[in-house]
């Protein structure tokens, strides 16, 4: 059996917050159970816990790739080791946005391998980033 998780899972199991719902987010992630998570969850918990929780970008990237590391998680549309890549392009600094590091994990398992964006900061490593379609 599988099932998707929501944001307010994974946040209510990684910050232990408010305890008797994160009893209920740790029964269904420490389970045997075969769980996806899309590239938009996580980019809305990082968003959680770096904003409403005030946790450093670091242990946010360090929190996400140890639980994206479980045995029973498993990304719903990219490669597990592709995302890892995309978290760790945020842990040095905030120029790069956890969404755009998850628009540049995607773009890297695409054929063209190409970014349309007007984000100077936009991670270039392995795509082509284009201002426009004459770029």
């Amino acid at each position: 059996m599988s099932g998707l998780l929501d944001t307010s899972v994974v946040v209510r199991y990684l910050t232990g917050e408010p305890p008797d719902l994160a009893m209920l987010a740790a029964q269904v992630i420490d389970s045997d159970e075969h769980l996806l998570i899309t590239d938009v969850v996580l980019a809305e918990t990082a968003y959680v816990l770096t904003s409403v929780y005030g946790i450093p970008r670091e242990a946010v990237v360090d929190t996400l790739v140890l639980f994206l590391q479980k045995r029973n998680i498993f990304p719903s549309a990219l490669r597990k080791e592709t995302l890892l890549q995309a978290l760790l392009l945020c842990r040095p600094s905030g120029r790069i946005s956890f969404a755009d590091a998850l628009v540049w994990a995607a773009a890297i398992e695409t054929d063209d391998k190409i970014v349309y964006s007007l984000d100077a900061r936009f991670p270039r490593d392995g795509v082509e980033v284009r201002r426009s379609r004459a770029s």
